[in-house]
């Protein structure tokens, strides 16, 4: 990666992550061998599955991409996996498989909310999780000059417009930012203080010259320099004159506590980010 100016901050806490899951699940053993879940497995909500993610407390498990036949990560005691699947309700993109005898504390997408409801927080550190995952993925990709390029014209969106309207409420000291069509807002590997959610237009984001997301009302960006305090990952352009809330870092940690729903939100973005960044398109 081209950008490392300066370290990320650490936000990872496994004592956090198990008060957590403890608060919203029940732990479970896994034998040796055995498969946790499997790549494009989905759960069927009519049959009353549902998807998880894991805490391992104990042993180890691999992740593996059954298409490129190898082993893509290694899950220690105290971390976190299989989180994309429940926030985005898609298909796995991995294999997840008991190298030893485990020990683990699953928590579906309801378990989850439940949990964040008690503990809004730890969207915060799971965000940092889902983060570098997200720039040590793109990190690859730019080595590899493969980097995915975004040709539907559909724009992102986090938030509805009942959702948009309630947040452009509650920050209403908040300064709304107005840019021309083309304009540089934020510049890929600069620094920054702030996000944005688009409320009128549309903004195009750009990682070495691919378009790599658009972002219509309701959708944010620049988040992620909020959480690890690293450098921007991408550019962002204005694809039309666009109108944006600006949010500062307090005000986005003062959400995140105060709002379980945004936190959820934006975890669900970073998801579909990640697995676009992981979906092998060019």
């Amino acid at each position: 990666m081209n950008i490392p100016a300066s370290d990320p901050v650490q936000l990872y806490d496994p004592v956090m992550a198990l008060e957590f899951f403890k608060s919203a699940g029940e732990a479970e053993e896994i034998d040796k061998g055995e498969m946790i879940f499997g790549e494009n497995q989905k759960a069927n909500r009519l049959l009353l599955q549902r998807d998880k993610m894991y805490l391992l407390l104990k042993g180890e498990v691999g992740i593996v991409a059954e298409k490129e036949k190898q082993v893509v990560g290694i899950i220690k005691p105290g971390e976190i996996f299989g989180e994309m699947a429940p926030l985005t309700q898609s298909a796995r993109s991995a294999s997840a498989m008991a190298k030893t005898v485990c020990r683990v504390i699953g928590l579906d997408d309801r378990q989850f909310l439940a949990g964040l409801e008690k503990k809004p927080e730890f969207a915060l550190m799971l965000m940092s999780v889902m983060i570098r995952r997200l720039r040590d993925t793109i990190a690859r990709r730019r080595a590899a000059q493969a980097l995915p390029g975004d040709e539907t014209g559909k724009e992102s969106a986090v938030f509805d417009r009942k959702t948009l309207a309630a947040l452009t409420r509650e920050l209403g000291n908040e300064p709304t930012v107005r840019y021309r069509r083309d304009s540089t807002i934020l510049q890929e590997g600069g620094s920054g203080v702030q996000m944005y959610v688009v409320i009128e237009g549309r903004v195009a984001a750009y990682i070495q010259g691919s378009l790599v997301e658009l972002i219509g009302p309701g959708g944010v960006f620049g988040e992620m320099t909020l959480v690890d305090q690293a450098p921007r990952v991408a550019s962002a352009i204005a694809d039309s004159d666009c109108a944006l809330l600006a949010i500062n870092r307090k005000t986005f940690l003062d959400l995140i506590k105060s709002n379980p729903a945004f936190g959820a939100s934006l975890l669900r973005a970073l998801a579909d980010r990640l697995r676009f960044m992981t979906s092998g398109k060019k």
